[in-house]
């Protein structure tokens, strides 16, 4: 199709949303696309795409613009786009118009995030750039159980604090604001993201208005996270060893906290695996104290579950 040719076709489909008639508006932009991708023009492809999305999703066409979405994730696949910020932001802004109880939006976030998986396959459970921007859209939206999701799967610490401040301020109890951090930081070791973790904790523990400013806190448990950052560093299994017997009472108040502490003994003191026998995460460490330690191996089955909590799979 000639270049005029298309751009009598999109004004057709504007003189259809003109006049409400959304279904031939909607073929029309199929149509156009599917000529586009069966030209290899893939750049046009998205650009339509986006601004077929757009236009049907303002005027409240859901099912149509989600349509139209997922046909952008799907070109953006076939053309094996990067992971642009331009491309999330296209991405995002689509995401933001979508009726929240709408099911074809939860579809277009996770194929949007196997797009980021496939063609940049460092990131293994998605682009930390787009977990980003889909944590802050969760977080405008009051959604922090996602937010918190996303957040974790992104390098954005003081992003992921200050918004786990509001959801302890507005959600938690006053005897939980040492939990919120502790269940980040424990969670983004496991999955070997140390320098997020750092900045999560001190951006948390410097502006959450119920913590005393520390090093030492008031709370063991913010003590015990304190000093097992600053273990990451020298990575000695005695000096873990120590923290876990030492700050046991603290430990104890959630039992995913042992689980979490296996996994990062593994991944920074050369922790073997617990045995199926094993007493748990001090047995571990008393019995690796004295043993060759082991490999490293099954490194996922940890991080598998760590988001148990979570209400949407992505991997």
């Amino acid at each position: 199709m000639s270049a005029r040719g298309v751009e009598r076709v999109l004004a057709k489909c504007q003189a259809c949303i003109d006049a409400g008639s959304f279904y031939e508006a909607h073929q029309m932009y199929r149509t156009l696309y599917f000529r586009y991708n069966a030209q290899h023009k893939y750049t046009e492809a998205i650009d339509l795409l986006y601004t077929g999305a757009s236009t049907l999703l303002k005027n409240n066409q859901h099912t149509s613009g989600a349509d139209l979405a997922m046909l952008l994730i799907d070109v953006l696949n076939k053309s094996e786009a990067s992971v642009t910020s331009q491309n999330i932001d296209k991405i995002i802004d689509l995401f933001k118009i979508m009726d929240p109880e709408c099911p074809e939006r939860y579809n277009f976030l996770t194929a949007a995030v196997h797009w980021s998986k496939k063609v940049d396959g460092k990131f293994k459970r998605g682009h930390p750039e787009l977990h980003k921007k889909f944590g802050i859209m969760f977080w405008e939206e009051r959604n922090f159980v996602q937010a918190r999701y996303h957040y974790l799967h992104s390098c954005d610490g003081k992003g992921c604090a200050t918004m786990l401040i509001e959801y302890h301020t507005i959600k938690g109890y006053a005897s939980e604001v040492d939990l919120f951090i502790a269940q980040a930081v424990l969670q983004y070791l496991c999955l070997q993201n140390k320098d997020t973790a750092n900045e999560v904790f001190s951006t948390f523990t410097a502006n959450h208005p119920q913590i005393e400013k520390g090093p030492p806190y008031v709370m063991p448990l913010l003590n015990f996270l304190s000093f097992l950052l600053l273990a990451l560093e020298g990575g000695k299994l005695a000096v873990f060893s120590i923290l876990c017997e030492k700050y046991e009472t603290s430990l104890n108040r959630d039992p995913s906290y042992k689980e979490y502490l296996d996994k990062i003994g593994q991944l920074f003191f050369g922790l073997p695996p617990p045995q199926a026998s094993s007493q748990g995460i001090f047995g571990n460490l008393l019995q690796s104290l004295m043993t060759p330690s082991g490999d490293d191996s099954d490194e996922d089955s940890l991080e598998n579950s760590v988001y148990s909590e979570k209400t949407l799979e992505l991997d």
